[in-house]
């Protein structure tokens, strides 16, 4: 299926060489062994592409890119039932660390940034930037949001954002569509109706004033999806497109960061990994990592402890990743991914968050 999608598509221009080959030298880093040292020319091409000028300092672009290293992020708490506010402070006590990003999650007619996430954005000695997820509706299909169902919600959002907000802040619509998609026709959920529906949205609240949305369109990272002849089709466009984002999970197939990134599997033997995929699709946008998390393995309690060292020591093989952002939760769907489960995991991940990879660009204040 695979073969119908994605590589025939792009035959011409002999795209499984290339991914393997030259265009993208910085994936012969994806595996545990025989990883090398990607040094300052991989991150210096990386840097050109995204419109990254050299600079002695390290700096933040129009689009919240970091010129040096990634950003740090966290859902914090997730299925606790603790207010945002307290989850950030109780997350970041454990891990001893500031988030740079902070993941929350709207639907529906809820308006944002609240206030909880507003104080949390403007904290004078710890500024966040805000990660915004917002599926705008369950009750209406991608293609009637596409054709204006939901005009008034979308309008009455942006006078909120455009009134409260005027801070940069990452924006993701309806993130991981793929398992949402109704292929058939007339379903108004194709992914050319996702695709569609995205493209309103975004060019409906910059249309009303919201400026300052950082906008990201966030897969699942997983193969299977990834194999659909339709995947392609999920793309809403460059010019709506600020950043690229993935949500993998580390299951029982991934030991480290790069299986994570890179996840493969062997009955779609065609597919490359989401990491390489992207350098290969959008090698001019950033990469974030919008969730990722480390289930627990109850046969195996270092695993975390692992992992996380495995991130610190292979993340600046990835230096398209602009951003990780942790998924931080006793009731994730799969498993539990608090990552202080263990006092050696807590210990590794206190490491990672603290690692001066994560810590050299300053999040901007407002």
């Amino acid at each position: 299926m695979f073969q119908r999608g994605i590589l025939i598509k792009s035959r011409k221009i002999g795209i499984r060489a290339l991914l393997i080959g030259a265009l993208l030298p910085i994936a012969a880093c994806s595996g545990a062994e025989g990883v090398r040292d990607p040094g300052t020319g991989d991150a210096a091409r990386v840097n050109g592409r995204l419109g990254i000028e050299r600079s002695p300092a390290c700096t933040v672009t129009a689009k919240l890119i970091p010129s040096c290293g990634a950003w740090w992020g966290m859902a914090p708490e997730i299925f606790t039932g603790l207010p945002v506010g307290r989850a950030v402070h109780k997350a970041e006590e454990r891990m001893g660390a500031t988030a740079d990003i902070v993941h929350v999650y709207h639907r529906g007619k809820e308006l944002f940034p609240t206030d909880k996430e507003l104080a949390l954005a403007r904290d004078p000695l710890k500024p966040r930037m805000l990660l915004i997820n917002w599926k705008p509706s369950f009750e209406h299909t991608w293609a009637e949001i596409a054709d204006g169902a939901l005009d008034r919600r979308i309008d009455r959002l942006a006078a909120h954002v455009r009134d409260t907000f005027p801070e940069r802040f990452f924006l993701t619509i309806h993130h991981e569509p793929e398992n949402d998609v109704v292929p058939s026709a007339g379903s108004g959920m194709q992914a050319a109706d996702y695709a569609a529906m995205y493209r309103h949205v975004v060019l409906r609240l910059r249309e009303k004033g919201v400026k300052n949305a950082i906008t990201v369109m966030t897969y699942m990272g997983a193969p299977n999806w990834a194999a659909k002849s339709w995947f392609q089709n999920l793309y809403p466009g460059d010019d709506v497109v600020d950043w690229v984002a993935m949500d993998p999970y580390a299951d029982d197939h991934v030991r480290d960061l790069a299986g994570l990134v890179n996840k493969t599997r062997k009955d779609y033997p065609s597919w490359p990994g989401f990491y390489r995929w992207m350098q290969w699709r959008f090698p001019g946008k950033p990469i974030m990592v919008a969730e990722w998390g480390v289930f627990e393995r109850w046969s195996d309690r270092a695993f975390k402890r692992v992992f996380y060292e495995s991130v610190r020591a292979q993340i600046k093989h990835y230096p398209q990743i602009r951003a990780l952002v942790y998924f931080d939760s006793p009731k994730a769907p799969r498993g539990d991914t608090r990552f202080d489960t263990t006092a050696e995991g807590r210990r590794a991940f206190t490491d990672l968050a603290r690692d001066p990879y994560f810590r050299s660009t300053k999040v901007p204040r407002p």
